[in-house]
C-alpha cells in the first residue's frame, strides 16, 4: 500500500495531531457527500443539546434542528432537559408528518402552500418520484449532536493513537483506520454496549474470540493496544474478502458475510449503489452510514482546530514492559513495580475483574506494562520474591463436585469450607434442597 511510514512517523513527532490526507483507498464519491456532510455536523457542529429532525435516507434533507442549549445553560436539571427534548421531538415529528401528508395528497399548486409547507416542498424538489412525500413520512428520524463528546474523544485519542498507528503500520494497514474508534466508542476505554460489545473498538464476543483473548483471565477488548492488534487483523481479513475499503469498513459494522451478500445481491462493489439498493434485513441506518461516518470523522479530526479551536490533548501513553516468570497475584506485581494497583490496572486494563480482585493470577509469561522508570525496580524485587508468592499454576475459581446419594448442600459446603449461599450463587440455584445424586456442582474456591 502507498503509505510512506517514514514520512508519517516524522509528522507524528512534529505535531500533536498526525497530519494525513485521505488516500484513494478511501474514496468519497459524489453520492455519499451529503451523508459525510451530515455526520460532520453531528460530530463538530451540533451540541448534545441539539437534535436534528431529518430524512434517514436523504441526509441532506434536514427539516429542523431543535436547540435546547439555552435551557441547559440556564442550569436546568438534566431530567428536565431530557423531558423537554422528548416533548419537542414528538411535536416536531408530528408537525412534519402533517405537512408531508398534506403534500402527499396533492391537489395544490406551490403558491398555495404556507411557509412551512413550501420549505419542505422545496427540500424534495430534486427527488424524482411521484410518491416521494408518502415515502418520506416513513423516514423521519432524529439525531442528537455529539460535538462535546467528539471533542473529548480527540483529547483522549492522543493518549493511544501514536502506538495504535505503529501497530497498523506493523500490520501493513492504513493508519487512517485507527480513527474508527471515534465512531465506535468515542475512545471510551470503558465502553460497553447493550449487545455485549466492549472497548474502544467495540468487539463483540464472537469476533473477540477469533482475534483477541476472551476468557476467565483476559478480556483484551478492554485493552486499547491489544484490541488494536485484533482490529487491524479483523480489518485486513475484511479487506481480503471484499477487495475495497468502503466495503471492508462497512463490514466492521455489518459483518463480512453480510457485505458479501450485499455484493452478490446488488452485483457491484460500489458503496453508493449498495447503500441505495441493498435491502438486507439487518442493513439498517447504522450500517448504511458507517463508511460516511468514518470519512466525516477523518475530516473533522484532521481539521480539529477549525471546529474546536485549541484542544487539551492527554499525554501519550508511556510505559516499560516486564515479563512474569510465575503465576502472580496482581497486587504482588503492583508492589514489585512500586505502584498503586489502580495505576497498574490503568496500564493493563485487559484482565478480568477476577484477576484484579486476586481470585485469579496474572498468567506466567505475561508481558506487563509498568510506569517508565519502574522496570528495574520490578526486576530487582522479583529476584527476591519468596516462593510463597510465586505459583506454578493458575487458581481455580471452582471445583467440580459430583453429588453422592444422601449428601446435602450443608455437608458439601462444610467439606469445602464454603457456604450454602455461595454454592447456590455459583450454580444459579434458588433452593438448597433440590439436589440429586449424580448432579455436578461448581464449588467456589475463594
Amino acid at each position: 500500500m502507498a503509505f510512506r511510514a517514514g514520512l508519517l512517523l516524522a509528522l507524528c513527532l512534529l505535531s500533536p495531531l498526525p497530519a494525513f490526507s485521505a488516500p484513494s483507498d478511501f474514496p468519497k464519491p459524489a453520492g455519499i457527500v451529503p451523508q459525510v456532510e451530515f455526520w460532520k455536523k453531528v460530530f463538530a457542529e451540533w451540541s448534545e443539546y441539539q437534535v436534528a429532525i431529518h430524512d434517514d435516507l436523504y441526509l441532506d434533507k434536514i427539516y429542523t434542528v431543535i436547540d435546547l442549549r439555552s435551557l441547559a445553560e440556564s442550569g436546568a436539571p438534566e431530567e428536565e432537559v431530557r423531558r423537554e427534548r422528548h416533548r419537542r421531538q414528538e411535536a416536531e415529528v408530528h408537525r412534519i408528518d402533517v405537512i408531508l401528508a398534506r403534500l402527499a395528497r396533492g391537489g395544490y399548486v406551490p403558491d398555495q402552500l404556507d411557509e412551512s409547507e413550501r420549505a419542505i416542498w422545496n427540500l424534495y424538489r430534486d427527488v424524482q418520484s411521484a410518491r416521494k412525500f408518502t415515502q418520506a413520512r416513513e423516514r423521519v428520524r432524529s439525531q442528537q449532536g455529539i460535538r462535546e463528546r467528539f471533542r473529548r474523544a480527540i483529547e483522549v485519542s492522543r493518549r493511544y493513537l501514536p502506538r495504535m498507528e505503529d501497530i497498523f503500520r506493523r500490520e501493513g494497514m492504513p493508519i487512517e483506520l485507527t480513527r474508527l474508534p471515534f465512531i465506535e466508542s468515542s475512545f471510551n476505554v470503558r465502553a460497553y454496549s447493550k449487545v455485549g460489545a466492549a472497548g474502544i473498538w467495540q468487539f463483540i464476543p464472537s469476533s473477540a474470540k477469533k482475534y483477541l483473548e476472551l476468557n476467565r483471565v483476559e478480556d483484551s477488548r478492554r485493552d486499547p493496544l491489544h484490541a488494536t492488534v485484533g482490529a487491524a487483523r479483523h480489518l485486513r481479513d475484511d479487506y481480503a474478502a471484499l477487495g475495497v475499503w468502503p466495503l471492508a469498513i462497512t463490514a466492521y459494522n455489518h459483518g463480512r458475510t453480510g457485505m458479501a451478500r450485499a455484493v452478490n445481491q446488488v452485483g457491484t462493489t460500489d458503496i453508493v449503489t449498495i447503500i441505495r439498493q441493498y435491502n438486507g434485513k439487518t442493513f439498517g441506518f447504522a450500517s448504511r452510514n458507517f463508511y460516511a461516518e468514518f470519512l466525516a470523522a477523518l475530516e473533522v479530526e484532521r481539521d480539529y482546530r477549525t471546529h474546536f479551536g485549541d484542544v487539551d490533548f492527554e499525554p501519550r501513553l508511556q510505559y516499560q514492559e516486564v515479563k512474569t516468570r510465575d503465576y502472580l497475584r496482581f497486587a504482588t506485581v503492583a508492589r514489585m513495580a512500586g505502584v498503586d494497583p489502580s495505576e497498574l490496572r490503568d496500564l493493563n486494563p485487559g484482565f478480568t475483574n477476577e484477576v484484579f480482585d486476586g481470585k485469579l493470577y496474572v498468567p506466567k509469561g505475561y508481558t506487563m506494562r509498568v510506569p517508565v522508570g519502574r522496570a528495574d525496580d520490578f526486576r530487582s524485587a522479583y529476584a527476591s520474591l519468596p516462593g510463597s508468592e510465586r505459583f506454578s499454576q493458575q487458581r481455580r475459581l471452582y471445583i467440580a463436585h459430583k453429588v453422592k446419594r444422601g449428601q446435602t448442600m450443608a455437608t458439601i459446603a462444610k467439606r469445602y469450607r464454603t457456604t450454602v449461599a455461595a454454592i447456590q450463587v455459583a450454580n444459579g440455584m434458588r433452593s438448597a434442597k433440590r439436589l440429586r445424586a449424580g448432579q455436578v456442582l461448581k464449588i467456589p474456591t475463594g
